[in-house]
């Protein structure tokens, strides 16, 4: 997706035969009534009709011929880093990937990682080799696989600068392709990647560099987050900055004085206005309300229309950001 107004497969809806079909089909492979709202970083939201954890090239052949002509949306949950599962659930099935997508390979100047790595952990590894170019990846709570979707970055990088190409299972044709930065789409966080597309590894190319220096600077973007922004059940940034570098979304909040502004469980950080903490009760339904009703807020006050960062699933016809 490149921006909130685009749809995709997980906003429609499967029929009860098309869930039920797909549950036969599948067999052992797939649980029912799975809740995927507790598997995002908001930890609010419902359940999944049908959910998979995927170990296996062969279950992802399988889960692709078991989808065939049937009407069945699919979602894929990395980290669930800024996903917001509505209060109803997804009417669909959502994938994990789970063994398959876990590994780590360094070579001379390049790293190949699983989908479900942490971009933390990846940080980490590649800066203990002595490579440097994902430093910044150290304070983002997401997968890789949701990294590449979404082009996930900070501290003046992102995906887009060191990926080389994205190995990436096609739900519809059952088949893996290597897609290079331009054919995945990779725009200012997000990309042109689909539902049926699933991510499954990426390659990245690094430079040889200190270790000692990377791993000062790793040190330091802890440090720096630790300090200006919150904890707890948060999706990191909502809003896109509307001018990177000049219009900067978390000020414009601020400058409304919305820091503390509550919306039934949910309410603006203290600590950082571009965040939305959900309480531990809290529900989907009062986050999207406080997401809409901010970027209302500064919409009138200044003019721009902020675009948020956050995936809205099972909410119907409302318009949705990347996943990662």
């Amino acid at each position: 997706m490149t921006s909130t107004q685009r749809r995709s497969a997980a906003e429609s809806s499967a029929s009860d035969d098309d869930i039920s079909r797909l549950a036969e089909r599948l067999g052992a492979l797939a649980r029912r009534g799975v809740d995927i709202g507790a598997m995002t970083t908001f930890r609010v939201g419902g359940k999944a009709d049908l959910f998979v954890r995927v170990e296996s090239i062969d279950q992802l052949v399988s889960l692709a011929e078991a989808l065939d002509g049937l009407g069945v949306p699919v979602l894929t949950i990395g980290r669930g880093s800024n996903l917001l599962i509505a209060d109803e659930g997804f009417r669909g099935l959502a994938i994990q990937l789970g063994a398959l997508a876990d590994d780590i390979e360094i070579d001379e100047l390049s790293v190949r990682a699983g989908a479900g790595v942490l971009l933390p952990v990846l940080a980490r590894r590649t800066a203990a080799a002595g490579l440097t170019g994902l430093e910044w990846a150290v304070g983002v709570p997401g997968s890789v696989g949701g990294g590449v979707r979404m082009n996930a970055g900070g501290h003046g990088s992102d995906i887009a600068a060191s990926l080389v190409s994205a190995h990436v299972f096609e739900l519809g044709s059952g088949r893996f392709r290597d897609l290079t930065p331009d054919e995945i789409g990779l725009e200012f966080r997000s990309s042109g990647l689909h539902d049926s597309q699933i991510v499954v590894a990426a390659t990245f190319a690094l430079e040889r560099g200190s270790r000692d220096v990377a791993e000062a600077e790793l040190g330091e973007i802890v440090r720096w987050r630790r300090e200006h922004q919150p904890g707890g059940q948060n999706c990191g940034s909502v809003f896109v900055n509307p001018d990177p570098g000049k219009v900067i979304a978390a000020k414009l909040i601020d400058d409304l004085g919305l820091r503390g502004y509550r919306v039934g469980t949910a309410y603006v950080s203290e600590k950082h206005a571009n965040f939305i903490q959900a309480t531990e009760d809290g529900t989907a339904s009062d986050v999207y309300a406080l997401i809409e009703d901010v970027r209302s807020r500064v919409h009138v006050a200044t003019g721009y229309r902020m675009r948020s960062e956050v995936r809205l699933v099972g909410f119907g016809d409302i318009s949705q950001g990347a996943s990662r």
